[in-house]
């Protein structure tokens, strides 16, 4: 997490989401294209992450090649523009993002695939590090935890220090504590709260437009969650978050604006 001085702010990244699926749980994100990545550079993404296999609770997983197939042309035209975050758990489908242009791996199972971290420390890309809890098709099942802060905090610890130890740069190391991925509303809201456990590692937050939005603001739409999505950005901003992963590229960065003229 970066280090504020007194009353010295700084915005974190903002990172757009490209859904290349036809099923992810925000509607307007799906099938995401060209286009649409496109206008969130143009809104000044500083990421593009770029997924082909929806996530979402309860989500299906399907196959490499139809990933590979989805990601793979948006990985090539994308990355002529705007560094492109590859979001995948599949070490095959990594290795050709990377090949292809990516610049980050952002892998929702935390690397326990051994191939994927090989890949990471041999590549030495950026790389975010994801807690989840079991699988996307179960994860939601009546999660449970002794002590959720220590737990998820100390997995990416381990994590990441692990790499660092295997030479990876720290410099390169994100983690998310996996907000909605085998969490409670009580438990997403101990993590977000928590966050300064992770340093000295830089963070990484995807809250945007999530269930605990719609818990907390009694919105099952998806799309009538920006505003509380919004409400964790600024979160973000005061607590030195590094990096936002969100739907709504030109909202975020018109808020960061705002609240650094006001910090002035």
């Amino acid at each position: 997490m970066a280090v504020l001085e007194e009353r010295s702010w700084r915005r974190p990244q903002v990172m757009g989401i490209i859904n290349a699926t036809p099923d992810s749980f925000h509607v307007s994100s799906r099938k995401g294209d060209f286009l649409r990545a496109m206008k969130m550079i143009e809104d000044g993404a500083d990421w593009i992450d770029i997924g082909g296999e929806s996530t979402r609770p309860g989500a299906k997983s399907i196959s490499i090649e139809e990933e590979i197939e989805r990601v793979i042309p948006l990985v090539k035209e994308v990355s002529k523009y705007c560094k492109v975050s590859i979001d995948t758990r599949n070490y095959e489908v990594a290795k050709l993002a990377l090949e292809s242009g990516a610049t980050m791996i952002n892998d929702v199972s935390g690397l326990r695939d051994p191939a994927m971290q090989e890949l990471v420390i041999q590549s030495e890309c950026h790389v975010c590090i994801m807690h989840m809890l079991g699988e996307p098709g179960n994860m939601q099942n009546n999660p449970e935890y002794a002590d959720v802060a220590s737990e998820v905090n100390q997995m990416l610890i381990d994590k990441a220090s692990n790499l660092v130890e295997k030479g990876h740069p720290i410099e390169k190391i994100f983690l998310d504590p996996g907000i909605g991925f085998g969490k409670t509303l009580e438990h997403n809201l101990t993590l977000l709260k928590s966050s300064s456990e992770l340093e000295p590692y830089s963070i990484l937050w995807g809250v945007s437009r999530k269930s605990m939005i719609g818990q907390i603001c009694n919105q099952p739409d998806t799309e009538n969650r920006l505003a509380g999505s919004l409400a964790v950005a600024a979160k973000a901003f005061y607590e030195g978050i590094d990096i936002i992963r969100v739907h709504d590229v030109r909202e975020h960065n018109d808020l960061f604006a705002v609240l650094e003229k006001l910090e002035e």
